[in-house]
């Protein structure tokens, strides 16, 4: 089987006028090199993947194409898509990168190793994330997107949390105390892309998980590391399998399988655990940071289950028995 793997930062993604940000391409090249090294692996899988001329080439023993020109990115993955058996992209949902991928890999007719577009282009939204999981009575933070609220800030009292709609990580996402702080980051730039979310005291964490067909398989409970500074947030890794999967989680995780049927393959779900239990804040349609430590954690080959997911009739993933806690570390 031939598999074309696109990480997006490192691959070809990035504008070719700025230098790469290294804190991305790190980031980038920890997925891409867990991912190689499991599809590596599986007898009968041969990789392809793109490269940015501005990085070094990948450190495994793959079929490497050099992008000199990120302009002609889109154009070069079509064609190795075409050539390919399947595809595995490995990219952000901003500005509607991984949803444009997956509808130019399901128009190809090769198989998508990643969420169905459709789901893709609802988790791309924060907003209409939200609305689709409070519908299903999923315990979601509540979500506004900033043109549609009042000057003075959202309907709930502060402090309130604001991000871009189709945000990745911690990118852009600020802390906002009250009414004067509002105001003031409402007038810095064009914020009509933004949502605000209010404020969830607890303990930041994820799941990880395998999803298919509207079922989800759970993988771990990861406790993140998420740093405040300056008004500003940011990811710092975390421990993958550092919290127990409680059976509550397990339930979580099922009912967003359930609420989003076209999430497929490697899944993530941003939660704060607080005194009354897990919310939601985000769903992550893809390989996410944590599936670095996944492997190492579980014992289980990611991309080994995920091909077999994909088989038809699917191979369910064998159960997890006990979790080794990896501590994954970003900054720095």
């Amino acid at each position: 089987m031939r598999i074309l793997v696109v990480e997006f930062v490192t691959g070809g993604g990035m504008p070719p006028d700025d230098p790469i940000p290294a804190s991305l391409a790190r980031e980038g090249d920890l997925m891409l090199h867990a991912l190689l090294a499991d599809l590596l692996e599986v007898p009968g899988v041969a990789v392809t993947v793109t490269r940015d001329a501005r990085l070094p080439p990948p450190m495994a023993p793959v079929s490497s194409i050099t992008i000199t020109d990120p302009r002609e990115s889109w154009s070069l993955w079509e064609d190795l898509a075409r050539q390919a058996d399947g595809v595995w992209p490995i990219a952000p949902e901003t500005d509607g990168a991984l949803e444009r991928f997956s509808r130019m890999v399901e128009a190809s007719g090769r198989t998508l190793f990643n969420s169905r577009a459709d789901a893709v282009a609802v988790a791309s939204s924060k907003a209409a994330t939200a609305a689709v999981l409070s519908e299903a009575g999923m315990p979601v933070v509540p979500v506004w997107r900033v043109g549609a609220v009042v000057a003075d800030g959202p309907p709930e009292k502060g402090p309130w949390v604001v991000k871009p709609d189709d945000g990745a990580g911690c990118v852009d996402t600020r802390l906002i105390r009250d009414h004067t702080e509002w105001r003031g980051w409402l007038g810095e730039a064009d914020r009509s892309g933004f949502v605000a979310q209010p404020f969830q005291p607890g303990t930041p964490a994820s799941l990880s998980m395998f999803c298919r067909d509207g079922r989800a398989w759970p993988l771990t409970a990861n406790r993140q590391t998420v740093s405040l500074s300056g008004g500003r947030f940011s990811y710092g890794g975390g421990i993958v399998g550092g919290m127990a999967l409680t059976p509550a989680l397990a339930d979580l995780a099922q009912g967003v399988a359930a609420a989003l049927p076209g999430l497929f393959g490697c899944v993530g779900v941003d939660i704060i655990i607080g005194p009354e239990g897990p919310t939601i804040i985000e769903v992550n349609p893809r390989l996410t940071t944590s599936f670095v430590g996944v492997r190492r954690a579980t014992g289980l080959n990611i991309a080994a289950t995920v091909l077999d997911l994909a088989r038809a009739p699917p191979v369910p993933p064998p159960p997890v028995g006990r979790i080794e806690p990896i501590h994954l570390t970003l900054e720095g």
